[in-house]
Order: C-alpha cells, then sequence, then structure tokens
C-alpha cells in the first residue's frame, strides 16, 4: 500500500473559497479513484492562502486484475458485426471460443487484463478534477487556455515517494515545493507527507487551517488579557483571517481617542470589513486597541507592522468620522423623499411605498401586541428605512438600521421609536435574538410580512434551493416573533390586510390564495424551525392536518400537549386503537363502496363492551370539543386517555364483522366514531410509532 501526495501551488486564493475547495479536491480525486477500481484506507485536504493540498492513504500500486466473459456475434455473422465485437475487445478472430448455447453457436471472448497503474489512474483523475474544478470564479493567465482560481505557480505530485507527470497547462508535476513567501521562499525537495508537513512547518507555513485558526484565537485571547480586556466574539473574521496567512502573529494596536466619539458599531464594522482587525472590548463598550493578525515574525517584535497599521486604520476611520458628521447634520425625516428615488422591487414599487405600507401595518399590529403605542409604531415604521440614504450606510450597508437609531436619537426621538429603528430588521436569522419590545415587535413584523405578501403575489416564490429574496428568513423571522413573544395574530386575515395595502394593478394574484399560500410556506418552515428543536415531526404534522389554524400560538400549545399525551401509556394504546379501528374502517368502506360516518345506534347495542365504548364516546367527546374551544388542550388528552379502557376490552370482547349485516354496520359506525373523536385534536393517522 501507498501515499499519493498531491500540492497545488498558486497566488493567493480568496479566503471565501478555501474551504469549499478543499472538500471539492478530496471529492474529486477520491471519487475518481475509486471508479478506477481503487480503494484506499483515507484520505485528508489542506489548504492555505496558496496551496490546496491532498494525502491518500494506503492506495494498492495498481487496480484490481480484470477477468471478464463477453458472448459476440453467433457464428457465420456478417463481418461488420464480427469486426464491431473483435474491436470492442481487443481481440483476434483465432483468440475466440466457440461454444453452442443450446439456441446456437455463439463466439466467446475470455478477457483477462491485469489491474491499471495506479500512477498512471491518478494522473488521469488529478488532471480532469483540475480542467473540471467548480471555482466559483476563475480566470486565465499568460497566454494558456487552462482556468485557475489565481495563476498557477507548480504542482507536486507523488505517489509511494515517486513523482506522478501530473500536467495542467504550462505546469508540470515534480517533487518541489516552497514555504512562506517572505520568510522562507526557498524551494525544498519532499518525498512523502510526512517530509512535506514536517519540511513546510519549518519553513514558516501551519498547513492545517484548524491549527491556523486555534493558533490565531489563542495568541488573540492572551494579547487580550495582557491588556486587560476581552475578545469581541467574530467566528466569520477568524475563519477569513485564518484564510489569510500562512503563518499568524497576533499584535495589539491602538485606535486614536479622537474617534471614540464615533459609534462603537461604526469602528468595529469598519475594523472588520476593511482590515479584518478583531476589536477588544471593556465590558460591553469598545476599547480603544485592536488586534491585527500579520503573517509575519519581524525582528521587531511586530513594532512597524502595528505602527502601519495604525497609520491605515486613522486613513479608515478618518472616512468613518466624517460619514458621521455629515449624515447628522441632516434630519432622518429630511431624507424620507429620497426613498420615492429607491426601488423596493421592481413589480412592488419604490421603498417609499413600503414605508407607507409598513405605517398602515405596524398600526394595526398594535392591537395584538401588549403595550405598543400605534403613534409610536407608525412613527418607527415612517423612519425605519430612512437610514439607507445616509453616507454611513452607503459606505457599510450592514449597519442599516443600527445608525438609523443614532440618527433618530440625535433628532430627538424617543428611545422607543429609535430602538424599533435598529431592530426592524431582525432576526437575521435562526441564532439572532428575537425583539421583544412592544413597538419594535410591530414594526419588525409589518417589514417582514410586506414583503412575503408582495412577493407571493407577484409569483415571486423561493423554488427548490433557489430563494433569491431571502423569503424563508423572512417566514422563519415572522414565526420566532409571534411564538417568542407570544403573540395571538390571526395570520390569514393580516395576510389579506397587507394585500390591500399594495396600489391597485401592483399585485397578480387575489389576497385569499396568496394568504393560503403563505400559510403553507409557515407550515413548513415551522415543521423546520420545530424539528430543529427536537420536536417530532410526525406530531406537527398531525396537527397541521386539522387545517384551518393560523394562531401560531394556540398551534404550538396543541402540539406540546399532544406529544406529552402520545409519551404517557394511555396516548401510545389509545394510538394503537386508533390505527386498528380506522384500518377496519377503511378497508370495509372500501370493500362496501360506501362510508361509515354519523352517530351509532345504541338501540342496536347487544354487548357490555361496545355500550361502554358508546358511553364513553357521548362523554369524552364534547369534553374534548369544549376543552379545544378554550385551549385547554391538556385537558382535551386527558379526557381522551378516558377512552382507552372500554377501547381496549372492545377489541378484546367484540367481533366486528358479523353475519348479522345490521350489527355490522352499527359496530363500523361505533369505530369510526372513537376515530372522529381523537381528530377533534389532531389527525392520529400521520403519528408514527
Amino acid at each position: 500500500m501507498a501515499e499519493l501526495l498531491l500540492e497545488i501551488f498558486s497566488e493567493e486564493i480568496p479566503a471565501r473559497m478555501q474551504a469549499r475547495a478543499a472538500d471539492d479536491l478530496q471529492r474529486m480525486v477520491t471519487e475518481g479513484l475509486t471508479k478506477n477500481g481503487l480503494s484506499f484506507d483515507g484520505a485528508r485536504a489542506y489548504v492555505t492562502p496558496r496551496r490546496l493540498v491532498l494525502v491518500i492513504e494506503g492506495l494498492p500500486v495498481a487496480g484490481p486484475d480484470v477477468s471478464e466473459e463477453r458472448r459476440g456475434p453467433r457464428v457465420g455473422a456478417p463481418e461488420q458485426a464480427m469486426a464491431g465485437f473483435l474491436s470492442s475487445t481487443g481481440m483476434s478472430l483465432d483468440q475466440l471460443e466457440q461454444r453452442d448455447t443450446g439456441k446456437g453457436v455463439f463466439y466467446f471472448a475470455n478477457i483477462n487484463r491485469k489491474g491499471r497503474p495506479t500512477v498512471d489512474a491518478a494522473k488521469d483523475v488529478i488532471e480532469a478534477a483540475m480542467a473540471d474544478f467548480p471555482w466559483p470564479k476563475s480566470q486565465r493567465w499568460g497566454t494558456n487556455t487552462v482556468r485557475w482560481v489565481r495563476p498557477l505557480q507548480s504542482i507536486l505530485c507523488l505517489f509511494d515517494g515517486a513523482v506522478v507527470p501530473v500536467s495542467f497547462g504550462p505546469i508540470t508535476a515534480a517533487n518541489v515545493s516552497r514555504g512562506h513567501r517572505f520568510l522562507a521562499p526557498a524551494e525544498f525537495t519532499v518525498t512523502d507527507f510526512a517530509d512535506y508537513f514536517a519540511k513546510l512547518y519549518n519553513a514558516k507555513v501551519m498547513l492545517d487551517p484548524v491549527e491556523r485558526r486555534h493558533t490565531i484565537l489563542r495568541q488573540a485571547e492572551e494579547a487580550a488579557a495582557r491588556e486587560g480586556l476581552t475578545l469581541k466574539d467574530d467566528d466569520g473574521l477568524l475563519a477569513e483571517v485564518t484564510g489569510l496567512v500562512e503563518f499568524p502573529t497576533v499584535l495589539v494596536g491602538s485606535i486614536d481617542d479622537k474617534f471614540m466619539g464615533v459609534p462603537q458599531e461604526v469602528l468595529i464594522t469598519s475594523m472588520r470589513s476593511h482590515q479584518k482587525y478583531f476589536s477588544l472590548m471593556q465590558g460591553d463598550k469598545l476599547a480603544p486597541r485592536f488586534l491585527v493578525t500579520s503573517n509575519m515574525v519581524a525582528e521587531d517584535g511586530g513594532a512597524a507592522v502595528v505602527a502601519g497599521n495604525e497609520r491605515v486604520l486613522r486613513a479608515r476611520l478618518s472616512d468613518a468620522a466624517f460619514f458621521w458628521d455629515t449624515d447628522r447634520k441632516h434630519r432622518l425625516e429630511a431624507r424620507l423623499p429620497k426613498l420615492g428615488e429607491r426601488l423596493f422591487y421592481a413589480k412592488l414599487g419604490t421603498m417609499a411605498d413600503k414605508v407607507e405600507r409598513m405605517k398602515v401595518l405596524s398600526k394595526h399590529l398594535t392591537a395584538f401586541v401588549t403595550g405598543a403605542s400605534a403613534t409610536d409604531a407608525e412613527r418607527a415604521a415612517e423612519l425605519a428605512k430612512a437610514d439607507l440614504s445616509t453616507e454611513m450606510v452607503g459606505e457599510f450597508p450592514e449597519l442599516q438600521g443600527i445608525m438609523g437609531r443614532y440618527y433618530a436619537l440625535h433628532d430627538g426621538e424617543t428611545p422607543v421609536v429609535a430602538d424599533a429603528i435598529a431592530e426592524h430588521y431582525s432576526p437575521l436569522g435562526p441564532s439572532d435574538r428575537v425583539p421583544t419590545a412592544p413597538v419594535s415587535v410591530c414594526v419588525a413584523l409589518a417589514d417582514k410580512i410586506d414583503s412575503l405578501v408582495g412577493f407571493f403575489a407577484i409569483d415571486e416564490k423561493p423554488t427548490g434551493s433557489k430563494d433569491p429574496f431571502a423569503l424563508r428568513r423572512a417566514a422563519l423571522g415572522v414565526i420566532r416573533l409571534v411564538v417568542e413573544n407570544g403573540l395571538r395574530i390571526p395570520l390569514f386575515n393580516f395576510f389579506q390586510l397587507a394585500h390591500a395595502q399594495f396600489k391597485p394593478g401592483t399585485l397578480t394574484r387575489e389576497a385569499k390564495l396568496v394568504a393560503n399560500d403563505l400559510l403553507d410556506f409557515f407550515a413548513d418552515r415551522l415543521k423546520v424551525h420545530l424539528k430543529e428543536k427536537g420536536v417530532r415531526f410526525d406530531l406537527v404534522n398531525a396537527v397541521f392536518a386539522l387545517g384551518d389554524e393560523d394562531d401560531l400560538v394556540r398551534l404550538l400549545a396543541r402540539v406540546d400537549a399532544l406529544a406529552e399525551f402520545v409519551s404517557s401509556d394511555d396516548g401510545a394504546n389509545l394510538l394503537v386503537a386508533h390505527r386498528r379501528a380506522a384500518n377496519i374502517v377503511r378497508i370495509e368502506e372500501k370493500k362496501d363502496s360506501t362510508t361509515y360516518g354519523g352517530p351509532a345506534d345504541e338501540a342496536a347495542l347487544s354487548q357490555d363492551e361496545e355500550k361502554a365504548v358508546y358511553r364513553a364516546l357521548a362523554e369524552v367527546r364534547p369534553s374534548v370539543i369544549q376543552s379545544c374551544k378554550g385551549e385547554r388542550f391538556a385537558e382535551a388528552m386527558a379526557a381522551l386517555a378516558r377512552l382507552r379502557l372500554p377501547v381496549d376490552a372492545f377489541f378484546d370482547k367484540v367481533t366486528v364483522n358479523t353475519d348479522d349485516a345490521a350489527i355490522r354496520v352499527n359496530r363500523l359506525k361505533l369505530l369510526a366514531e372513537i376515530g372522529a373523536a381523537m381528530g377533534e385534536v389532531a389527525d392520529f393517522s400521520k403519528i408514527e410509532g
């Protein structure tokens, strides 16, 4: 068994593409080897800013020998048919065997081929993978016709210590690599992966991105501790910086005090977006310090690197401070006319149109959100998008809403209104915090519901994995806002209200169809949301199957009660009984081409066990209906539990399909009533187990 080592060395690979590229390289090469009949013990891929590396262990030196028997044409077949068969087998006529199959005499070819050398298969597989590599963006360089993400410098490819002559464009593989661009640029030869890994580390390159990530995080936390500060968590920035350096050194720099009056979100965003600096915090406040991850080990301890980065940062923050000062010269309210020049979506009007719709929806929502002022909600909705026209948001779009809050407070708006402006985009994802302030909740719901209704009403719904307008995220945001704040909003009616706010002729689908489609869409999103929280998918389906439910809080209360019920002995046994009863009724209805609904005839009941079921149903079903109306779902489940004993006794003692037709029909109706009573709570046929 032998080892295959591949290094593809290029100019800097964009950090955002690196992890996917390593996965793709491993997948494409291993799949190609497998298709060639080659098995292996394991494969690992690595990536640095300038190299993609793959090592595959436990490969045989050649593929398995092939022994194959193929039947050819009948003896005496046309010459053209024989020529084609001989060509496909690579054999001559005298090498074929003639055999009587009972249906005539046919030629047979016994083909024995030695396994293909792994080095040949590896060469073809690697070259094919590089030619078809799925970079999001790639380029040609020089006069070459091949494409790669950045100009290719060299290829290292070894199998069992010998060079595999892989070629790609002008590059042919060798046994040579090189280290850090500045610290150790000299070439070195390699014999295997262990040798390669060790020499690379000595040449100031940490090959493993996990090691680089841990090193950066450890150094950053240690640097923060030395300053008496804490590191601001930022996994996205950490991942990006990991892809920018091959030998990280974390250094501490200072922010000029004159910039500390600019909102800390602006400073953090500017440092993160432009310079890839980590922020240091003192409590919940930004400290006048930053961390830069250098790709150098400097003789002066990094003093020159820090000074250079501080100089660049001053220029960046001067721009930010200028935007901050300039924007405050104009009130947010004065920026509203500009929204009329900004499209929300071509078919749905301008951002000014959206704001007018949000004002109406926010005001109506205050009726369902305790403590929400209609005046404040309308004002917050009016100003929610005004900061889109500011210099700061133009430079840093991720600060929209946040800057609106600062500018609103500067203008003298109430804190409630200002906070709602900042929070109305939330939650942005499943881990983002959900607003709880009443006015913030109203404006956040109005924004998301307006977008959902608008895009569904022009038939721009998500399809498959495509969701260009982030409508799945918006729906999940509405669900979380409603559920986590315990809001009792009749969504079906509210969707129709939102539909009515669009200008006549804007929308192509009528309100009720849109509302129904959105409820189905919400049902799917809610199922996914609950599944991620560990709620059984079948229980959610069982409640959704009842239909006509647009109160998410009530729906989830029913799901919770159902989950507790089916986990009890009574619930589990009653579920089995329900399935048995439903199966019997379904089979007999199909056989008789009829349905067995309606109440059973008490006078036709003869056995004590069926009378007991009849009496239990007469007592339980009204109780279940009443409890469900009062949203006392636990009580409804407890009432259903009283059916367990009489139903168990019924199946033990009563024969449903008797010879007496009238008694048989009456008993089938009784079984159907069991299903109907349980169906007041959920569709138990959807529950598994």
